[in-house]
């Protein structure tokens, strides 16, 4: 049996959608008869990261790391994050001359910029260089390889996400008493998921924020007509979404936003700048509205059919997405192993 090693730096308790992803690719791939194993900071000491403890940093270095891989003996191992664990397991590749896959799951180097004065320039060379030494870099969508091939990173494959459409569907409107319509973000809340900007906006009805962050206490205080719901997962999740009107997602530099997927899938139409990531997903009139103006495309998806966005939706499924990560994958018929 083919052994893979996934090493992620994003792992449960978080919720986003690099752990959704990471998840449901791990089920699919068992499903399809490899053998799986995940390195993550559950298995290591952790602290929590700075500016951000809902994440744990796993404190485990190249030996620890080597050791784990040694033991197990992957065919393929895949890197997932340009964190502890993926820097650490990288070294250990290259050391063992041990051909690895990476992913682009997250814009690092703007993330850091929105939190200290770091020039982007210097952590987008950290992290081409994270990535170049693999042998594939997956990333979600095409203007995200694009960007990157223009930024200097080489060897970028196509890596596209799914959505689970027996949990998300359409649903009753009633589960919210709320003034319609209702407008509402799921996801992180954190600065940069630029969520301000749909809080600030004049709409008519109601505003609902899903998830939970760094910047939920300061924006709650801030914003005391919105209703900040804290984290939901599975079906409250899914009863939440379907009761929504229009889905806002203010994000500048998502790379992809599973939860677009999601809302679509639950009949309720995006409303998104047309910026990487949405760009690839919404198609006016079809499943949403992308404009500069994020107050207007809000307004202009109470317009589409939630029939259409649900149609949409069905076009992607876990199962055709891990099939393409699967094809990405270096796998070796000599495991890796301690020489």
């Amino acid at each position: 049996m083919i052994k893979i090693a996934i090493v992620t730096d994003a792992w449960h308790p978080q919720i986003n959608g690099v752990v959704t992803t990471l998840s449901r690719t791990v089920r699919e791939l068992t499903d399809f008869g490899y053998q799986v194993k995940t390195l993550t900071p559950q298995q290591f000491k952790t602290i929590q990261c700075p500016t951000y403890p809902e994440i744990s940093l796993a404190l485990a270095g190249p030996k620890i790391v080597a050791k784990e891989l040694f033991a197990y003996q992957p065919n393929c191992v895949h890197i997932a994050t340009e964190g502890p664990l993926g820097w650490a397991a990288r070294s250990t590749c290259r050391r063992q001359n041990f051909p690895f896959s990476t992913s682009y799951h997250t814009r690092f180097p703007e993330y850091v910029r929105m939190r200290w004065p770091v020039p982007l320039c210097l952590t987008y060379r950290i992290v081409k260089c994270f990535h170049n030494a693999a042998q594939k870099t997956m990333v979600a969508t095409k203007a995200l390889m694009q960007e990157l091939q223009g930024r200097g990173f080489t060897n970028i494959a196509l890596w596209s996400r799914g959505v689970d459409t027996d949990l998300f569907k359409p649903g009753p409107k009633e589960r919210l008493t709320a003034r319609r319509p209702v407008f509402m973000y799921v996801g992180r809340v954190a600065v940069e998921k630029n969520i301000e900007a749909f809080l600030q906006l004049d709409l008519p009805g109601c505003k609902y924020v899903v998830g939970d962050g760094p910047a939920r206490k300061i924006l709650s205080s801030k914003y005391p007509e919105v209703t900040f719901t804290g984290y939901r997962t599975g079906r409250p999740l899914r009863d939440l979404f379907a009761a929504a009107d229009v889905f806002v997602f203010p994000s500048r530099s998502d790379t992809f936003g599973v939860v677009l997927l999601e809302a679509m899938a639950s009949g309720v139409p995006v409303a998104a700048y047309p910026v990487t990531g949405p760009i690839e997903t919404v198609v006016n009139g079809v499943n949403g509205y992308l404009d500069k103006d994020l107050r207007r495309a809000a307004l202009n998806a109470l317009t589409v059919s939630p029939e259409s966005c649900r149609r949409f939706a069905k076009q992607y499924s876990w199962k055709v997405c891990s099939r393409q990560f699967l094809s990405n994958l270096i796998i070796r018929e000599q495991p890796i192993s301690a020489k």
